[in-house]
C-alpha cells in the first residue's frame, strides 16, 4: 500500500505529484529503466507528444508485465531536453496517470543517450 505525504508546513506540490511517498514494510518492489520514445521496431517518435505516449504505453506494459498497474508507481523521474517540451509531457503523463500522484522529480537536462530523444521516464512501483 502507498501513502502520500503533503506536510501542511510546506508549500503544496506545483503540479501532480506529492512529496513523498510511504511504502508499506513487505511491499513487492518494481524498479523500471528508464524508457525513451522508440517504437518496437526501432522507430522513435517525431515529437515530444509522440515519444511521451511510447514512453508510458512502455511502462504500462512493464508494469502490467508484473501484474502492476500505474496506480503502484511510487516515484517518478522525468528527464527533458527542452523546457518547451514540457506541456505535452505534462498532458499525457496526467491522462495516463488518472489522478494518481506519485513521488516525482523533473530534470531539465542537455541531453539524452541519442540526440533524437526528446524525453526519458523511470519508475519505481510496489505492490503490497
Amino acid at each position: 500500500m502507498l501513502i502520500p505525504h503533503n506536510p501542511p508546513t510546506i508549500a503544496p506540490p506545483a503540479a501532480l505529484y506529492v512529496h513523498g511517498m510511504e511504502v508499506r514494510p513487505g511491499a513487492r518492489w518494481l524498479f523500471i529503466s528508464g524508457q525513451v520514445g522508440v517504437h518496437a521496431d526501432g522507430r522513435v517518435g517525431r515529437d515530444a507528444r509522440e515519444q511521451a505516449e511510447i514512453i508510458w504505453a512502455n511502462i504500462a506494459a512493464i508494469l502490467a508485465r508484473a501484474g502492476m498497474s500505474v496506480r503502484d508507481i511510487a516515484k517518478l523521474t522525468t528527464f527533458a531536453v527542452a523546457r518547451e517540451h514540457l506541456p505535452a509531457l505534462r498532458e499525457v503523463r496526467e491522462r495516463v496517470l488518472g489522478g494518481h500522484k506519485p513521488a516525482s522529480t523533473l530534470l531539465l537536462v542537455a541531453g539524452l543517450g541519442q540526440p533524437q530523444w526528446l524525453v526519458e521516464v523511470e519508475a519505481y512501483a510496489a505492490q503490497s
